[in-house]
C-alpha cells in the first residue's frame, strides 16, 4: 500500500487515506487481491494488465461508440496523432491481424 502511495506523489498530491480507501474499493470491486496475513497489506492484482486493458476497451467500445471500432480509432486519433513511426507499425500490425483471420 505504501509503495503506491509513494508511486503516485510525484504525478499526483494524493492523501495515504484517498490511496488506501481506492484500494479497497478495487478489492470490493474484485480488481485486487488483499493479502491479510501479514502487518502490512500486500495488495495484487487479480487480472493481468493485458487482460484489464482489452476488458476496458471492450466496455468502452460498447458504451461509447457503439461497437465501432473505426469511430475508437478516429477518437483516440484526434486526441493524440501517430508519428510517423507509430503509423508505419500500426498499418503492419493491421495488415498482420488482416492475414491471421
Amino acid at each position: 500500500m505504501r509503495e503506491v502511495h509513494e508511486a503516485l506523489l510525484p504525478e499526483r498530491q494524493l492523501g495515504y487515506t484517498t490511496v488506501l480507501k481506492t484500494m479497497q474499493i478495487m478489492v470490493e470491486k474484485g480488481l485486487l487481491n488483499r493479502d491479510e496475513s501479514r502487518r502490512s497489506h500486500v495488495y495484487t492484482p487479480v487480472e493481468q494488465e493485458e487482460q484489464t486493458l482489452a476488458n476496458l476497451v471492450r466496455g468502452l467500445l460498447a458504451r461509447a461508440f457503439g461497437g465501432s471500432s473505426r469511430k475508437l480509432v478516429l477518437a483516440a486519433l484526434q486526441e493524440a496523432p501517430l508519428t510517423p513511426e507509430e503509423e508505419a507499425t500500426l498499418i503492419a500490425e493491421i495488415r498482420k491481424a488482416r492475414s491471421s483471420r
